[in-house]
């Protein structure tokens, strides 16, 4: 088997498949030998990614399903917003998967390979990756896999964890609307967090429901499983089926991931700060920073030179700041951004491709105080 290539690709996760699908469809990488390596290259559905979008990208092909409306609820009050020309897209993870390997297959310069990676070394002429019983060498070698204690062993970073359990139910009787996204129900009790439910309805009797925190610790799992139940049981509904369940924990924060990159190692996806910081959502960054990862590589400058900082950064490191200090007042935060700004302008904020007009939206939407005393915390900080 061939143990020498271009590129090496650790992970065939959401990252990693991206990556190498941008890689693929460019003419730049035709003749560049890449290898991806997982110990899983038949995984199954475990996970559900959604984002928004206005063109279709990379995976448009597997959306299985589109909401043109999301709603926003608080105690007091609900606000439903028509996101044109932007969609609300659901991606189930196994079909995405299947997807990327099929194209991925198709291509000779790529090869899957099956193993276990164990450590991976650089010396001056390239990066080697080992598993169990082989290694392999490459000029570059971009790893997704995530250390969690590079995060836990730091001090200087504002570290919150975006954690759900998420129940797919099958109810007795119609009580979803099909046509709204529910994209945080804060009319849950809050406990001194902030917590909100979400809620995809793919029919009037069918919804993926997640209990949903923004917060440093993780909870019991019967609290997670207690809070759905109430929730069904307001709507009314005490029948129901659970077809399946998916949890997740998902780290939020502004560290720099990219100064563990090299001169032939660059980190990609959470382990490389692909993650938002400020919401801990995933799947739309990764199209994006794949896409200029692409261009980057492609320009020839030294990995080390890779940055991901830019003035979203400090945006994301204020909210952090904020969530931290005054984790109860989560929910007032975002339904204010929602109630004041157009939907438009935040998705454009959270997309990092927002005017300093839109900024200036959402900055005076938010809570005067807190995000003053942020923001001088970030600052100071640098």
């Amino acid at each position: 088997m061939q143990n020498k290539y271009d590129y090496i690709i650790l992970g065939a996760g959401l990252s990693g498949l991206t990556t190498a699908l941008r890689m693929a469809r460019d003419p730049f990488f035709k003749n560049a030998s890449i290898a991806i390596i997982d110990q899983n290259l038949d995984k199954k559905n475990d996970r559900t990614w959604c984002f928004w979008e206005t063109t279709p990208d990379l995976f448009e092909s597997v959306v299985s399903y589109s909401w043109p409306t999301v709603l926003i609820k608080g105690n007091k009050q609900s606000t439903t917003i028509d996101i044109a020309p932007y969609a609300y897209k659901k991606v189930e993870s196994e079909q995405l998967y299947a997807f990327a390997k099929a194209e991925l297959s198709q291509h000779s310069n790529i090869t899957f390979i099956h193993g276990k990676v164990t450590h991976v070394t650089e010396n001056e002429n390239g990066a080697i990756a080992y598993t169990v019983d082989h290694e392999y060498h490459a000029t570059t070698i971009l790893n997704s896999f995530y250390k969690p204690e590079q995060l836990e062993t730091q001090q200087e970073a504002v570290v919150l964890q975006q954690h759900f359990v998420g129940w797919f139910v099958k109810t007795d009787k119609a009580v979803f609307n099909p046509k709204v996204a529910t994209y945080m129900d804060f009319s849950i009790a809050q406990k001194g967090n902030c917590r909100f439910m979400y809620v995809l309805p793919t029919s009037p009797q069918e919804a993926l429901i997640e209990y949903t925190l923004f917060s440093k610790d993780l909870l019991p799992k019967e609290e997670y499983k207690e809070a759905i139940m109430d929730y069904l049981n307001n709507l009314g509904v005490t029948d129901y089926e659970i077809t399946d369940q998916e949890f997740g924990s998902i780290p939020m924060t502004t560290y720099d991931f990219t100064q563990h990159n090299s001169k032939h190692i660059l980190h990609i996806g959470t382990a490389g700060g692909w993650t938002k910081a400020s919401t801990g959502y995933t799947f739309k960054h990764t199209l994006k920073k794949s896409a200029a990862l692409i261009d980057f590589l492609k320009s020839g400058k030294p990995l080390k030179n890779y940055s991901l900082k830019n003035r979203w950064t400090f945006y994301d490191g204020v909210l952090l700041e904020v969530l931290a200090a005054h984790n109860e007042r989560g929910a007032e935060i975002f339904t204010r951004m929602f109630k004041k700004g157009k939907a438009a302008h935040i998705f454009k904020f959270l997309d990092e491709e927002s005017s300093y007009k839109d900024e200036l939206e959402v900055i005076l939407s938010a809570p005067k105080i807190p995000f003053i005393k942020g923001a001088f915390k970030v600052l100071f900080k640098k």
